[in-house]
């Protein structure tokens, strides 16, 4: 056990210290135009399949609700919810980790 929290220490003093290294880009700026307009397609087709999916999982609960049907719109809603901040998110995330 002593071995693993030493191992911890010293990789917690080493990302400390600020000593990771940070490799320079050196891919090409045609191909790195290329992968950016793809990348920002994606994350636009992705915002609008969020938007797309609460519009209709709202659709869906006030049809429901005019029948007088009861189902499992509020988890739907919540995966469509989750997806979109899996979205949102991934640019920033991979951003801070990354850069």
């Amino acid at each position: 056990m002593s071995s693993l929290l030493t191992s911890l220490h010293s990789a917690s003093v080493f990302l400390a210290d600020g000593a990771v290294p940070q490799p320079q880009s050196d891919a090409p700026d045609q191909l790195t135009g290329k992968v950016n307009t793809v990348l920002g397609i994606a994350a636009w087709a992705g915002t609008a399949a969020g938007v797309a999916g609460v519009l209709i999982t709202g659709a869906m609960m006030a049809i429901s609700v005019k029948r007088g049907e009861s189902s499992e719109h509020m988890s739907r809603l919540g995966m469509v919810l989750g997806g979109c901040v899996l979205v949102a998110t991934a640019g920033p995330l991979i951003q801070f980790v990354f850069a």
